[in-house]
């Protein structure tokens, strides 16, 4: 079921880092590749040590992220989560849950493969940020 306008998910899509260097039209592709999904408040959409396959945009509502069983963030619209997942096939580090009723898109491993496939050049731009973001949330200062 179509939530959201194109316009809005390919703005969404531009607020996460690891998509700020797609042109205008390799954003409009990813949006379209991209699921709307309603979330019932309560329900989890990611559980930590599960292996990751989708990405979630928040479109509306708020989330809760615990690891251990402990609290670690509450997010909300226009934030994202689970976007290693697109990249590897790895296990997640912490469960979601929805605090409120969520309108999220979703963008799966399979489907970002296959814009890369289509667009080289997005693999490179995507590579490029995520060398970015590992140096931002390095402490290491020999990675700079």
């Amino acid at each position: 079921m179509r939530l959201f306008s194109h316009d809005t998910k390919v703005d969404a899509l531009k607020q996460a880092p690891l998509f700020s260097d797609l042109s205008k039209k390799e954003l409009a592709d990813l949006a379209s590749r991209a699921e709307d999904l309603e979330v019932a408040e309560g329900q989890t959409i990611v559980r930590e040590g599960e292996t990751g396959h989708e990405f979630f945009v928040i479109l509306e509502g708020e989330i809760e992220v615990t690891a251990n069983g402990k609290h670690v963030a509450t997010r909300g619209g226009g934030e994202f989560v689970g976007e290693i997942a697109l990249l590897e096939e790895t296990k997640r580090t912490a469960t979601v849950t929805a605090k409120t009723p969520l309108h999220v898109m979703v963008l799966t491993r399979q489907d970002f493969r296959r814009l890369v496939d289509d667009n080289p050049s997005v693999e490179r731009k995507v590579m490029h940020a995520l060398a970015r973001r590992v140096v931002e949330l390095s402490s290491d200062p020999t990675l700079a």
